[in-house]
């Protein structure tokens, strides 16, 4: 090599190494060549977005934002797919999807396979024979009203599983489980057991025996026992709900009734690095108080990382399980009682106290209320608590709101209380809501999220996952389009249009957690949590918008997540 050469490559490398160390210093991305929705105030479509670090600092034109960027910029090109807003979860259980990792998923079609509780059965006995024998055999996730048989597996079917070991399946719905004979023994249940305030314990109708099936607050000592997992388990969930969360473009996760246990250890794990997730952490009221009482006290959280969010509290139960509360009497009851309307899972004045020693102390609220009796009573309580501590932004969450009645939004626009829609009811149960449970009129008023819309009441809309996959593009198409697994288009005059539906899983979802600041749109000053998208949501037919795929996850700046294709 000659002397002018060896000068030549000696430059070439010393300037190679300037501009990597000029590109470390500036930190500066570009992603430019497809739409960049932005989801901002007047909802702009821009050509191009400029990241330093972990925020956003331009969003414009490709021109503006590539002067921006200067010579030592990283460019990207989106190949024409678009970029969105991170998913901001409004309403999960963050890790649970991630328990699949450890129980086994006894979901029906479409989100599973089990149709029988034949199936069911074998099912738990492929668990049983990989579950260390002194442990609980568990699954989660079977429908009743999926099954053929039509009704909930009973301790004698569960006991086909095992005699010697306790066995529990948990309803698709989280709010009751079925357990077999050993089970009922492991929790101290029996025949003289009475049921639970807010629960009920199924029995006999001729033996008075119990069956084995757990409602609402009688099932509780079932998820204090079963899911309670032990070191290894607790972290091969946290991986495989993190997976499952960031495959879908979540970048802000929620665990909606947070034991003080979960906090302290979501906490530590995003502290130790070993999450790329966002969280916002709902504590039960058992967490709750604990810190109000001064017995515990919440961990110091980076609040761009974790952020402790409303109390959650429940009023009544699920629809699917008879468990919700309603004004009017079920469609089709579950006995012989045709005034049938539910009940309630905390009386109207421990719920009224309860909201209102919150609200004094200035928390948010978050009340999980299905019915419309139930709405009441939350709107009831939200009002007494206002109106003794008057609090102007205080933000209260009606959780689900699912059969809320047109003069409950109107309630709830004046006392500033805001739904949050789980809007996939009419996809996977709008046929049973509609033939068995509410009744065609009362089914097409689910999830009133166009009726909400109209009254300029901002809301959010959440999948509530386990009790369904995390998948926030569904969420848009089932909002947008209101079809059933069957294609039954479920309250056409409840749609709402794409933008709508996208800001409610974005900057609306955040403004709930009072994170609207932060997140939820591309702006400038913003985080730098965004989605890579295969389409834009903007610019499919209606009708398409579930066959959009997340390419890429973006958190703080980095990339979290790509998907295998698009390597």
């Amino acid at each position: 090599m000659t002397l002018r050469r060896a000068v030549a490559t000696f430059v070439a490398i010393l300037l190679a190494l300037v501009g990597l160390h000029l590109f470390a210093v500036s930190g500066r991305t570009i992603y430019r060549g497809g739409p960049i929705v932005t989801l901002d105030p007047q909802n702009r479509v821009a050509e191009a977005i400029g990241i330093d670090g972990d925020r956003i600092a331009i969003v414009g034109s490709e021109a503006d934002v590539v002067t921006w960027g200067g010579r030592w910029a990283r460019v990207l090109d989106l190949r024409g797919h678009a970029l969105v807003p991170g998913f901001v979860d409004a309403h999960s259980h963050f890790p649970g999807s991630g328990l699949f990792a450890v129980i086994e998923d006894l979901h029906a079609p479409p989100a599973g396979d089990v149709a029988t509780i034949a199936d069911v059965v074998e099912r738990l006995r492929r668990r049983a024979a990989a579950t260390s024998t002194d442990a609980w055999v568990v699954g989660m996730g079977y429908d009743d009203s999926l099954l053929v048989e039509g009704r909930h597996p009973t301790r004698q079917d569960l006991d086909r599983v095992s005699t010697e070991r306790p066995v529990a399946a948990v309803h698709v719905s989280g709010h009751l489980a079925a357990v077999n004979t050993r089970g009922l023994a492991a929790l101290g249940y029996d025949a003289r057991t009475p049921d639970p305030p807010g629960g009920r314990l199924h029995r006999d109708a001729t033996s008075g025996e119990l069956d084995g099936v757990l409602e609402e607050r009688a099932m509780d000592p079932v998820a204090s026992r079963v899911f309670a997992p032990a070191p290894l388990d607790a972290y091969r969930i946290l991986r495989e709900g993190e997976r499952r969360y960031l495959a879908a473009g979540v970048t802000t996760a929620q665990n909606g009734n947070a034991t003080m246990e979960q906090i302290q250890s979501l906490a530590w794990a995003s502290r130790l690095g070993l999450l790329s997730l966002r969280l916002v952490l709902w504590p039960s009221t058992d967490a709750a108080d604990a810190v109000i009482d001064g017995h515990a006290t919440f961990p110091s959280t980076r609040e761009e990382w974790v952020r402790i969010g409303a109390v959650k509290l429940f009023a009544d139960g699920s629809i699917q399980t008879y468990t919700a509360h309603l004004s009017a009497p079920y469609h089709i009851p579950p006995g012989s009682d045709a005034d049938y309307r539910g009940y309630r899972r905390m009386e109207r004045s421990e719920l009224a106290a309860r909201i209102e020693r919150y609200h004094e102390l200035g928390f948010q609220v978050a009340v999980h209320g299905n019915g419309d009796a139930a709405i009441d009573d939350i709107l009831d309580a939200v009002e007494h608590a206002q109106t003794g501590h008057p609090r102007p932004d205080a933000r209260s969450i009606v959780v689900h709101a699912q059969t809320a009645r047109p003069d409950q939004l109107d309630r709830m626009q004046r006392l500033g209380v805001t739904p949050t829609f789980f809007v996939l009811h009419t996809y996977y149960w709008g046929d049973r809501r509609r033939d068995r449970f509410l009744g065609p009129e009362r089914a097409a008023r689910i999830s009133p999220a166009r009726s909400a819309s109209r009254r300029g009441l901002r809301f959010s809309l959440h999948c509530d996952t386990p009790v369904v996959p995390m998948e926030p593009l569904r969420l848009v198409w089932s909002a947008v389009n209101r079809r059933s697994t069957s294609g039954a288009t479920i309250g056409p005059e409840e749609r709402i249009d794409v933008v709508t539906a996208l800001r409610a899983v974005t900057i609306d979802a955040a403004w709930q957690a009072f994170q609207e600041g932060e997140k939820g749109s591309l702006e400038a000053g913003k985080l730098a949590d965004f989605v890579v998208l295969s389409a834009s949501p903007l610019e499919v037919p209606p009708e398409r918008l579930d066959e959009i795929r997340v390419l890429e996850t973006i958190i703080d700046g980095r990339q979290a997540y790509r998907a295998p294709e698009s390597n």
